[in-house]
């Protein structure tokens, strides 16, 4: 071998570990969290009044923790939702009430939480408040877990009343004793809201809205939200008295999976 074969063959050697090297110690690249389209809003930017109680951000839900993808207390929505939504808050004020919040955008990673969730049958830490007279096996055929949900496209929402001036809702404690979502407003956990007949996420036929064993009062509450919305676009699901989709959807079709923070809207707030 010459001189110049060893010189060149030593070079190549050299670059090779120099290459070797470098590739070892750049930095991982960080997974790209998808961003939500820039029609996408924060309510709070549309509505600060509308009171926001984001229950999958916490453990007091049918799960008993936080739900995947929440990475804030935060409401998302289309800003079309949200703009109506603010009318329908403009009218209850007037009335001596509020809008509160439960739930708004909802990633599919969230979905697939409670998808997951629902097919552990042995997990039942929850089922004293939630779901107390429903067999967890007939989550699904029941229609209380689906593997899709309209909060993906997000313009639905969760959302009560609170009689004004409103009173905060203490935390819930993990591990405390429960009580059936259907119990009287007295007995149940002290949501500041008025007296639907159930609480929120209650998975009972008490929670159809129109429900006939729903009367006075509690069906009073059920007809204000429902006529305050409709009139501004708003569509009820039958079978959830907190549950109302805004129509038409600009996604009706698309079901979205960017985490529920305000890093997701960057584009468009």
């Amino acid at each position: 071998m010459t001189r110049l074969s060893r010189a060149v063959r030593g070079a190549v050697t050299a670059l090779a570990a120099l290459l070797a090297v470098t590739v070892a110690s750049a930095p991982a690249r960080a997974k790209t969290e998808p961003e939500a389209p820039a029609d996408f809003v924060a309510l709070r930017n549309v509505d600060p009044t509308i009171l926001q109680e984001m229950r999958y951000f916490t453990p007091h839900n049918f799960v008993g923790e936080r739900i995947d993808g929440y990475r804030q207390p935060l409401c998302i929505l289309t800003r079309p939702a949200a703009e109506a939504l603010h009318q329908a808050q403009t009218r209850l004020l007037r009335q001596g009430y509020t809008l509160k919040v439960y739930d708004c955008y909802r990633p599919q990673r969230a979905v697939n939480h409670f998808v997951s969730w629902a097919e552990n049958l042995d997990d039942e830490a929850m089922k004293g408040e939630f779901y107390p007279n429903v067999d967890k096996a007939r989550l699904f055929e029941d229609g209380y877990i689906a593997e899709k949900s309209g909060h993906s496209r997000g313009s639905t929402l969760d959302l009560t009343l609170v009689k004004l001036p409103a009173r905060p809702t203490r935390p819930y404690t993990p591990g405390e004793p429960l009580v059936p979502c259907f119990a009287p407003q007295q007995e149940r956990f002290p949501d500041n809201s008025v007296d639907m007949g159930t609480g929120f996420d209650c998975f009972d036929t008490l929670s159809h809205t129109l429900d006939p064993r729903v009367q006075g009062e509690q069906r009073a509450h059920r007809l204000l939200l429902k006529s305050t919305l409709e009139t501004l676009g708003f569509v009820n699901l039958a079978e959830e008295w907190w549950h109302y989709t805004f129509k038409p959807e600009p996604y009706p079709d698309t079901y979205f999976d960017f985490p529920v923070s305000a890093k997701s809207l960057t584009r468009g707030n």
